[in-house]
């Protein structure tokens, strides 16, 4: 399957092969360039970046990922941070977005 496969880098088609395989929807990325529309929309997929999905994850149930995200902090060692630092790791780390979602539920 991966060598009938066209991406602009070849040794994605292992990631689109299994996205088919399993009936997926979606590929979460953050090379969307490598992982164009138009072709994925010929499998029934798209290509998500981890942010974007994350955030739609946080959009489906509001209380949820902000019990999640306070768990996650609590757990959070080595070294401790609050809630507003661990935003800002996510932040410089390139959830953007999923960071000034949650900080907008606080």
């Amino acid at each position: 399957m991966i060598a009938g496969l066209s991406l602009p880098d070849e040794n994605d088609c292992h990631v689109l092969a299994a996205a088919i395989k399993i009936n997926a929807n979606i590929i979460v990325t953050n090379n969307l360039k490598d992982f164009p529309e138009d072709y994925l929309s010929t499998f029934g997929l798209i290509a998500k970046s981890a942010d974007d999905f994350i955030a739609d994850i946080i959009d489906l149930n509001h209380a949820k990922a902000i019990e999640a995200f306070r768990k996650l902090v609590l757990n959070r060692r080595n070294p401790d941070l609050d809630e507003y630092e661990v935003l800002d790791n996510l932040r410089k780390n390139g959830l953007v977005n999923s960071a000034n979602y949650l900080h907008s539920l606080l």
